[in-house]
Order: C-alpha cells, then structure tokens, then sequence
C-alpha cells in the first residue's frame, strides 16, 4: 500500500502557481527523494503534506484515506531550518514537544533518555537550546521529530551542520528507523546522499513533475551506452580498439560508446581474444546530480 499520494495537486499564491498538478505515490516502507532547485515547491508540498496548508485543488492520500487534521499525529517533520526555543534547556524542550505528540509525562521522559544515551548526548538535559552548536542543535531536533515514532517520517536537509562522524550516527540511525518500517521523505540539494539513500526519488521544476521512479531505473533511462576500460599497465591504445567508438582516451583507460546492435560482451569477448590486457570493463551510469542538472536545465531552457 502506498502511504502517501499526491494526485494532481495545485497550490497557489496571489498570483504564483507554487504547485502545479503535480502528482507521485510512495509506497509504504521506502526512503523516498523530493528532490527540486530553490523554489521548485517543495516546501509547498510538504506544507500540505503537514496540513499546515491545504491544496487548492487535487487531493493528497495518507495511507488510503484522505489527508486529515488527525494524520500530523502519524507525520514527523524536520524542517532545514531550525524551530527550537533558544532559551529553554534541551530536556525541558523535548519533554514539552513529545507531550505535545500525543506523549504522557512517564513515556517522554523514558523516550528522551533512550535517544540521548543512542546520540551520546546524555549530559544535555540542563544545557539551554542557545549554547549548542548548530550541529548539536540538529541532534535535538531530531530527536523531537522521531520522539513519537512517526510512521512518515519527513526529513529537510538532516544532515546540515552535522560533521562527517555525526552525520554517519545520524545516517545509521535513519537506516534502522527505515529497517523497523518508517516511511522516510529526504529532502536535500546533496544528490549523493541521495543515491546512496533513497529507493525512489520525485524530482520537481517550477511546480511540476520532471521526474519520477526508482533511482536505478532513472540511472538506466539515462544511460548513454558508455563503458569504460581499464589495461593493466599503462600502455599506448592498441590497433585493435582503433575502429571502436572511442570517446575519452588515457594510458591507462578508454571510454567507449557501444552503439547500433553492438554488445559490450561481443566486444569485451573481441578484445580479450586479441589479447588486450584488461583490468576492468565496467559500463558507466550517470550520476543523479548529472540527471538533476540536465533535466532541470532543459526545463528552464523550454519554459
């Protein structure tokens, strides 16, 4: 089952179409990339989706039923920027937040200590929210948006600030709440982080749908037939790979584009019969921040 689905969704503001008929579903369990430039409408969906704000038309599904005032109980959102109480001490703040997800007294206490001695942060109770680094700041406020266990979990830039042993304890632990069965929205401007994470990614331009699927079909759909071969040694380019479609030449690799019926295996079993030394053949994917950018860019240049 899907647990959430956009269908033809308009949101408007005065006279600027934020969200335009944009439409996508996210099966139940997956990691999934909203993905856009600076405002492409992203915000303005996940405002909806919170019901912060409501659809001008279209209609938006969470788990098979249509969005409602009670679902936010069910919704964690982590916004990019920060929406702590600068003055209050971290403890006193997240039991305020958890009892206001629905939390006893008892339940948030014992939810906070399990998730300070998980971040390594059990000395934080009586440190007010101002004397934390943005880094450490972005640990609390994770915590306030995982504390009721949501079954939807929305996360906007998660790791910002955070450094790279951090960032990996909050990844891994983003992994175990996506492995006991979350479904998790990342949102960020990283498309690496979003390669290694995401199962299935949106990706919206100018309040619209560019693009749509699972991240390895994508990668596929945009796939430009080129391989790369790595020799053993560094060496000349041999005769044999003269009559083939070489498009990037080194000592130590070519990269080649395979076209018409041509078959990388037929030419691997060719260049191995000829004696070629090779190390490795490996056909090359293009990268979603080459994806982003190209489609992206092509949108602009139409509109």
């Amino acid at each position: 089952m899907d647990i959430l689905k956009i269908d033809k969704v308009v949101k408007t503001y005065d006279k600027h179409i934020a969200v335009n008929e944009v439409s996508f579903s996210m099966p139940e369990g997956v990691i999934f990339g909203l993905l856009g430039p600076n405002g492409a409408g992203k915000s303005s969906l996940i405002r909806m989706i919170t019901t912060i704000t409501r659809p001008d038309s279209g209609h938006i599904y969470f788990n098979g039923e249509s969005l409602n005032s009670s679902h936010p109980e069910q919704i964690g959102y982590m916004p990019e920027e920060r929406g702590l109480y600068k003055k209050m001490k971290v403890g006193d703040h997240l039991m305020y937040l958890a009892q206001l997800k629905g939390l006893s007294y008892t339940e948030a206490r014992e939810e906070i200590r399990h998730w300070f001695v998980k971040l390594d942060i059990t000395s934080w109770w009586n440190k007010k929210v101002e004397e934390l680094s943005k880094g450490m700041q972005q640990k609390a406020q994770f915590i306030s948006t995982v504390i009721h266990k949501p079954r939807l979990l929305i996360l906007d830039e998660p790791f910002s600030g955070l450094d790279p042993v951090n960032a990996e304890l909050l990844k891994n632990e983003i992994y175990e709440l996506h492995k006991n069965g979350t479904s998790i929205i990342f949102s960020t401007h990283r498309m690496e982080q979003v390669e290694e994470i995401c199962d299935k990614i949106v990706l919206i331009n100018k309040g619209e749908n560019v693009l749509y699927g699972a991240v390895k079909d994508i990668k596929q759909q945009f796939k430009e037939n080129l391989f790369r071969i790595d020799f053993t040694e560094d060496q000349a380019l041999l005769p044999d790979l003269r009559s083939l479609n070489i498009v990037e030449q080194t000592p130590q690799y070519v990269t080649l584009k395979i076209t018409g019926n041509q078959e990388s295996n037929v030419i691997l079993r060719h260049l191995l019969d000829s004696g070629v030394p090779i190390r490795a053949f490996n056909e090359i994917l293009p990268s979603l921040n080459e994806i982003f950018i190209r489609q992206v860019g092509e949108s602009n240049i139409q509109q």
